[in-house]
């Protein structure tokens, strides 16, 4: 996409969250999150921040309906980048053994960030059963102001909900966010069952 490059999947995964769960504001957002942007890749990162920084009024101060969209919005991009691969890359990876499948998911959620946004990069450490993620200059997280609440929720769903379409449960925490004053976005992804073993 032009201007900074802002993926397609997160654009559409952020409409259909919105399209979800505030169906009456969708009108109010396809003044940026429009048809024809969304079928060209056209809608650059004014129009994204403008989007998110609504968002992030949208039922006070508390950010319970940024949070929501975001995180359905970034399970959404999971999903679909599962369901974008073909059968044979899906089967290959799931019937790798659970430490490198756990591996090769956090690889492949990491060139998910960077396909949503191609100034953001995420670096994923994995240890025993906990993945520690770092991800720098977030398009969630630029702001005026820090905020009260982390806005990096999207990462997190996307990182637990493309483990889990794997068989590798897990719970994806943020731990730290740019958008709170930290100097980049870090989650915790707790494997469970001891999936990376």
């Amino acid at each position: 996409m032009r201007n900074a490059n802002i993926g397609r999947v997160l654009v559409a995964s952020l409409h259909q969250g919105i399209a979800d769960l505030l169906p009456s504001r969708l009108g109010f957002y396809e003044n940026w999150l429009h048809a024809e942007g969304l079928r060209e890749g056209t809608i650059g990162v004014a129009p994204l921040y403008a989007v998110l920084s609504f968002l992030r009024e949208e039922g006070g101060t508390g950010g319970d309906a940024y949070r929501s969209i975001t995180s359905r919005a970034g399970a959404y991009a999971a999903e679909w980048t599962v369901d974008a691969m073909t059968d044979m890359q899906r089967s290959m990876l799931r019937a790798t053994p659970a430490g490198l499948r756990s591996r090769l998911v956090l690889r492949l959620a990491r060139r998910v960030v960077r396909a949503c946004s191609r100034q953001s990069v995420a670096t994923a450490r994995l240890r025993g059963s906990t993945a520690h993620v770092d991800v720098h200059a977030s398009i969630f997280c630029t702001v005026r102001e820090p905020m009260s609440y982390p806005l990096c929720g999207f990462y997190a769903a996307t990182f637990s909900t493309l483990l889990e379409q794997f068989g590798v449960p897990a719970d994806a925490q943020v731990v730290a966010c740019r958008g709170t004053g930290e100097p980049s976005c870090r989650l915790t992804v707790r494997l469970q069952n001891g999936a990376a073993r």
